[in-house]
């Protein structure tokens, strides 16, 4: 029975796991294409994908590095990577097993896989974001070869507006969570005000970096009755 459950939960994370995979074939196409155009060839940038799978800190190394500096490089992507910290010590409690296969599990975290696995009661379902992040990965993947290889152009992936892809399946997984937690729909009304704000008086990198401020709000005490 136990067996038979957490196949369901998997098939159910490989489905919802589809759409931002789909998301992530786009990005990856740009990832490859860019790579491929500064000389990185076909199979690094491949490679790099299928062990890094991370979309904001593969750009950020492929564009510092484009200045020069391989140390300011590394330590762009390890920072920009510095969330999944976080988003780990949330997932702790849900995993199972020993060290080493607590550790493999958490191989699968990332961002959507993450929103995916969510339960109401704040834990995670660890098969569910397992199940989401396969397809993700093959796609991912996939994409960045798909994109070393034909490299488009990233006017046409403009003008057939791909480039809004990525953004928007994430707008999807949010709005589920806030419709599920109040906390979370607080949260977010408080980050977009701050951001707001700081616009008058910033630049968007810096509004975006504020209204993160806003996260804070998960680490008040849980009120019973807050998730919907």
């Amino acid at each position: 029975m136990k067996s038979l459950t957490r196949r369901r939960e998997f098939v159910a994370g490989m489905r919802m796991g589809v759409g931002p995979g789909a998301a992530a074939f786009v990005l990856a196409l740009s990832f490859g294409a860019e790579a491929t155009a500064r000389g990185w060839g076909f199979g690094l940038p491949v490679l790099f994908s299928m062990f890094a799978f991370s979309g904001s800190a593969q750009f950020t190394l492929l564009t510092t590095l484009a200045g020069g500096s391989a140390v300011a490089a590394v330590i762009s992507a390890v920072l920009i990577n510095a969330r999944y910290l976080v988003m780990s010590v949330a997932l702790n409690n849900s995993l199972e097993g020993g060290r080493i296969s607590r550790a493999i599990q958490a191989q699968a975290l990332c961002d959507a896989s993450f929103v995916v696995a969510h339960r109401n009661n704040g834990g995670y379902d660890v098969v569910r974001l397992i199940g989401a992040s396969v397809p993700q990965w093959l796609l991912w993947s996939s994409g960045t070869a798909v994109g070393a290889l034909t490299s488009p152009s990233l006017d046409l992936m403009h003008q057939l507006g791909l480039d809004v892809a990525f953004p928007a399946f994430f707008l999807i997984l949010a709005l589920d969570e806030l419709r599920r937690s109040k906390r979370a729909l607080t949260a977010a009304l408080l980050g977009a005000t701050i951001a707001a704000g700081l616009l008058f008086v910033t630049t968007p990198s810096y509004a975006l970096l504020g209204a993160i401020a806003a996260a804070l709000l998960g680490v008040l005490p849980q009120k019973e009755g807050d998730l919907a």
